[in-house]
């Protein structure tokens, strides 16, 4: 049975569609649309306000108030009721507007009379480009059924205000107050490098064009069939593609789970059985989460949010049978994807080999796609709004990713600096991939243990395309993330002994089981913690769910037969933890050695350092620890107390400043008077000037992704030891907030490669 809003939401929408389809100006659209849902409401005045910047939104439409206003009337996001809404992109709903706090007075409107409003959000891409209006002279609550009639309204004229109609029409208006589309246009640079080729314009996302079902059960039929074939090509195209390991690799099984999401797909359904199409069903679905979660300041749940609609609006592409086009308009093999925003499973589409930049219009440095992007060595410029509908796809353009510049169709003397640019990043690439024959080894002859870490199967690969000394991190749980169910011991076997094999009788490190925070399996429930980094996750589960703890020792052991056996626990917090952990995997050794099996030659147990609280016991720690490695990732995390998935802090606190160096001086220094190994596994020895730093500070071990080990290895191999740990100890005084220019500085001076 349909709900009374769908009903309501539906009649209305007939009205508008014969409105929408007509060849009336756009100008006389608008005001036929407004007057329409005024009447159907029972709203005495309505008003549409459409984003004209990031800051404004401006008056194109108005009913029951000034005409005049139209287009003369611009509201700052923030400022008032209207501007609440366009700056929280959330419905907002008073009886009587002006005893609201947020109410802000328009003498130009003439609303002096009206006491009831209602705004929505007209939403795209999680962005907020309008605000729908409706007023009333009464004063009057509304309900929870009028605000979803509106919002229903909102969702389709959403998709009228982003058509190309609408974008012409803009276009017309900014001209008429002279402004132009400059051919060089700055933003901000989220992945380095140079690109020149003709510009995509990714336009995946479809618009719902119909609203209401006419037959149930074959919308669920559609909506069965479309998810099934997306989570399918997803396989196939995250499993077939060699990018490496590291974040850009966990973001995108957890993208692929996000799909598979159970809870996700049931939401979708029940408003299918609602009234809804499949396709607005989505769309619906998306909506209500957005509303309960967009307010919060919890950069983890937001990021969720954009996994969502990015999983969501793929989604739709396989409803509308649209999958794939995008990847198919230009037979270039030099491509510039231009997009509003991109998930981080999208640059999949295309043939990621013939991209040679990505330009989007939102963006932030931890945005997935950007992690992606870098991975793979596409340069990423973001931040410039209006590009996306002033660029056609076969445009030429080129994209400085150092600087952060985007040329529009550039003269010949720039194409030329662009492409002496690109061959002197190839020729770099080439010389770096003939590192591989070299030993990691500094110019006075220092040895550098220089290991790799492995997440996923294909990225074994890298143990012999990079010939390094071994695996210094695998993280275990990848397989878990990615499996449909919990993985029992026979295949967790199967995996770590694959792994053994490859490595030949290299060194290898196997973190245990690492989940929760932002990385949760698809069989387990949402703990719905309001800290989840610093809540239930990581050891902190496993040592509670104690079975699944003793089945991933038992799986080591067994992989390992015969074989060294290094085993590391992650998040470890205090002394005890590491026992408990510790204690748990020697048992299994016993029960293995009680039953005759073969167990290993010989067994290490190791932890991370990652928690500031486990710094102050490291004495204790080394006393019964065969090794340590520091994860500089939460370490920095947790000492700073900074979110490092927040834009607002990303550029505020830097790993290479005194205090957090200091830290590190001291771990290394305790480690190697206890004669104890020591290494590096987190984000700091995958970047070559602050692997520089590391060396000076006195690590002798470092673990890189797969994806940047050639150029830390070029930075070992051009460092000389002694001098750098002087200048690097000389500057643990300084009270700046980076230590990062004197570093680049000199590198650059002593010929050290830091590319």
């Amino acid at each position: 049975m349909q709900s009374p809003a769908i009903n309501q939401a539906m009649d209305i929408l007939k009205y508008l569609r014969v409105v929408t389809e007509s060849q009336d100006s756009v100008s006389d659209k608008l005001s036929k649309i407004i007057r329409i849902i005024a009447e159907q409401t029972g709203s005495d005045a309505a008003s549409i306000y459409i984003a004209v910047d990031d800051n404004y939104l401006e008056l194109f439409a108005s009913y029951g108030l000034n005409s005049s206003a139209e287009h003369r009337l611009t509201i700052r996001n923030g400022d008032g009721l209207i501007g609440e809404v366009g700056k929280t992109a959330r419905s907002l709903a008073t009886s009587d507007a002006v005893k609201h706090p947020k109410f802000s007075y328009k003498a130009v409107l003439g609303e002096e009379a009206y006491h009831a409003f209602l705004g929505v959000p007209l939403i795209r891409w999680n962005r907020s480009i309008g605000v729908l209006v409706v007023q009333k002279k009464d004063v009057h609550e509304y309900s929870r059924t009028e605000i979803e009639i509106l919002e229903t309204i909102a969702m389709v004229l959403a998709e009228v205000v982003a058509s190309d109609e609408m974008t012409a029409y803009k276009k017309e208006l900014i001209k008429e107050r002279g402004l132009t589309l400059k051919d060089k246009i700055k933003g901000i640079s989220l992945s380095k490098g140079y690109g020149l080729g003709q510009a995509i314009i990714h336009r995946r996302r479809q618009a719902v064009s119909k609203i209401f079902a006419e037959d149930k059960e074959k919308e669920l039929k559609r909506l069965e069939t479309a998810h099934k074939q997306m989570n399918q090509d997803l396989d196939e195209k995250l499993n077939s593609t060699k990018i490496g390991i590291g974040e850009h690799a966990d973001i995108l099984d957890a993208y692929k789970m996000f799909a598979k999401d159970k809870g996700w797909y049931k939401k979708i359904a029940d408003n299918v059985n609602s009234g809804l199409t499949a396709e607005a069903a989505v769309e619906r679905a998306y909506e209500d989460m957005w509303n309960r979660l967009s307010a919060t300041s919890d950069q983890y749940l937001k990021e969720r949010l954009h996994d969502l609609r990015d999983v969501a609006d793929r989604l739709q592409t396989y409803l509308s049978g649209d999958f794939g086009v995008a990847a198919e308009v230009m037979n270039s093999s030099n491509i510039i994807v231009v997009a509003q925003t991109m998930g981080p499973a999208d640059l999949m589409d295309y043939d990621y080999t013939k991209i040679r930049g990505l330009v989007i219009e939102d963006g932030t440095p931890t945005m997935h796609v950007a992690i992606v992007a870098k991975a793979l060595n596409i340069p990423v410029v973001a931040k410039i709004k209006g590009l996306f509908n002033d660029i056609k796809t076969g445009d030429s353009l080129a994209v400085d990713g150092n600087e952060g510049y985007i040329y529009i169709n550039p003269s010949l003397v720039i194409q030329e600096k662009f492409k002496n640019k690109i061959a002197e990043k190839e020729k770099l690439q080439a010389r770096l991939a003939e590192l591989k024959k070299l030993p990691s080894k500094t110019l006075d002859g220092v040895r550098i243990g220089h290991y790799v870490n492995i997440g996923l199967a294909f990225d074994l690969d890298y143990i012999e395309a990079t010939n390094c000394d071994g695996v210094g991190l695998y993280r275990t749980e990848i397989p878990f993330m990615a499996s449909d169910v919990m993985p029992d011991v026979e295949r967790q076997i199967g995996y770590y002994k694959e792994l053994m094999d490859r490595a030949d009788g290299k060194k290898v490190i196997f973190r245990s089981l690492d989940v929760g925070s932002d990385k949760l399996l698809p069989y387990w429930s949402a703990m719905g913690e309001e800290n989840p980094a610093i809540g239930w996750r990581s050891i902190r589960i496993t040592l509670d769910r104690r079975a699944i703890l003793r089945k991933q020792m038992r799986a080591f052991l067994r992989a390992a037969a015969r074989r060294e056996l290094n085993v590391m626990f992650p998040m470890i917090s205090d002394v005890s933890e590491f026992e408990e952990a510790k204690e748990t995997l020697m048992i299994e050794l016993e029960k293995e050695k009680k039953k005759g099996s073969p167990i290993p030659s010989k067994v290490n147990v190791g932890l991370m350092i990652e928690v500031p609280s486990i710094v102050f016991q490291l004495e204790d720690v080394l006393k019964q620890a065969d090794f340590v490695s520091i994860g500089t990732n939460d370490l920095a995390q947790f000492t700073f107390a900074c979110d490092r998935g927040n834009p607002r802090l990303t550029e505020r606190y830097d790993v290479l400043s005194s205090p957090f160096l200091k830290l590190l001086e001291d771990i290394v220094t305790k480690a190697n008077q206890a004669k104890v190994y020591c290494s590096v596994c987190g984000e700091m020895a995958s970047n070559p000037i602050e692997a520089m730093a590391l060396i000076g500070l006195g690590f002798r071990n470092l673990s890189s992704s797969g994806a940047s080990f050639g150029r830390v290895k070029s930075m070992i191999r051009s460092v000389n030891v002694a001098e750098v740990e002087d200048y690097v100890k000389s500057l643990l005084k300084s009270q700046k907030r980076t230590l990062r220019p004197q570093l680049m500085a000199y590198a650059y001076d002593h010929g050290i490669e830091i590319y």
